[in-house]
């Protein structure tokens, strides 16, 4: 079997294009097997090949988080999908018997994982997954989209939907636009009726955003957001703050918070460790909130939104198996508006 893999942490050389991988076997009664058709890059993606604290792989480790294909064998107790079936997969991965998977919350279970970082990932031919983390799509959905789906959607969804609770008319101000979790909140955004901000370093992805329904574009490079957005709303503030970015916008996103401010975090690409002056959070009654990815049950919201063709990515570039370090070096570079996608088709 051909896989994208690491046999050690460090830089981009380390990654390397197996084709005598094991081919993985269905052992547990509820698993499935997936021939994949493409997967998608994510920030993840790279910090796992530099190395997770408290993460550890046995070589070689394929990578890879988001993914689609077509079920080709599955488990004696599995009923819900049949081989043949085009499926699109949910990468966190929860034991589904601790006390808050009971209570339908999957993303926070003590033993949570996610494909590529914890468990063996989307970036080869074939991977197993539990049953309950696939979803039956329609085959005509263009491959590159729906392997670009998952991670980004679901995180946003959740970020925005059920932590933040965005309502139409509300202020949104969201870092970065050009990833995927900043790209899926703006949709979900301006399908909720928001007004949305967004912020890039780049005028370009600043033009496509626009293109995707944004209201307003500051380029952070050039522009103090802080001000102009105080400025902008009679120093007001916003509503809701989407970072994912960490250290380097931590400070600004407060002081555009206005009183009783929602700020959603889901990453730090840029550090973990942020300083907060607790005097303006009590005083301004803001809401600070961690999230990661989704539980099964936003996981099936926002497939039915693949299925009826919205909040699609839009997909930067694709590149066939063996061009994989090409994919990575992109996102590393933070070249790309939208998702980086690997063909694992007759490509590969």
């Amino acid at each position: 079997m051909k896989g994208l893999t690491i046999s050690a942490h460090g830089g981009l050389d380390q990654l390397e294009l197996r084709d005598d991988l094991p081919m993985p076997q269905v052992q547990r009664p509820t698993d499935v097997r997936v021939r994949m058709r493409a997967a998608a890059l994510n920030h993840l993606d790279l910090f796992v090949v530099g190395g997770l604290p408290g993460v550890t792989i046995t070589p070689p480790w394929v990578l890879g988080a988001d993914g689609t294909g077509v079920v080709d064998e599955i488990g004696d107790d599995v009923h819900h999908v049949a081989m043949g079936d085009t499926v699109v997969i949910n990468p966190g991965i929860s034991d589904r018997t601790c006390e808050y998977c009971r209570a339908g919350e999957q993303s926070l279970c003590i033993r949570f994982g996610i494909l590529g970082e914890h468990h063996p990932g989307t970036m080869a031919e074939y991977v197993i997954v539990p049953a309950m983390n696939v979803r039956v799509i329609p085959a005509t959905i263009p491959a590159d989209i729906a392997a670009a789906f998952s991670l980004a959607t679901l995180t946003a969804w959740r970020m925005v939907v059920t932590r933040a609770q965005v309502r139409a008319g509300e202020r949104v101000l969201i870092w970065g636009i050009g990833g995927g979790v900043a790209i899926a909140a703006l949709q979900i955004c301006k399908q909720l009726g928001a007004y949305v901000s967004v912020t890039s370093g780049s005028d370009v992805k600043l033009t496509r955003a626009r293109a995707l329904g944004a209201d307003e574009t500051i380029n952070h490079r050039t522009s103090d957001v802080t001000k102009v957005l105080r400025e902008r709303t009679a120093k007001r503030g916003v509503d809701v703050v989407i970072d994912d970015v960490g250290v380097a916008t931590w400070k600004q996103s407060l002081l555009v918070l206005g009183r009783r401010g929602r700020l959603v975090t889901c990453g730090a690409t840029s550090g973990p460790m942020v300083e907060t002056d607790i005097r303006r959070l009590f005083w301004n009654q803001w809401t600070i909130m961690g999230s990661t990815m989704g539980n099964d049950a936003e996981f099936d919201v926002v497939v039915e939104q693949l299925r009826a063709g919205r909040l699609y990515p839009p997909v930067d570039h694709v590149y066939p198996l063996a061009e994989g370090r090409h994919a990575f070096e992109r996102l590393e570079k933070s070249e790309q508006f939208g998702k980086v996608v690997i063909d694992i088709g007759e490509r590969c």
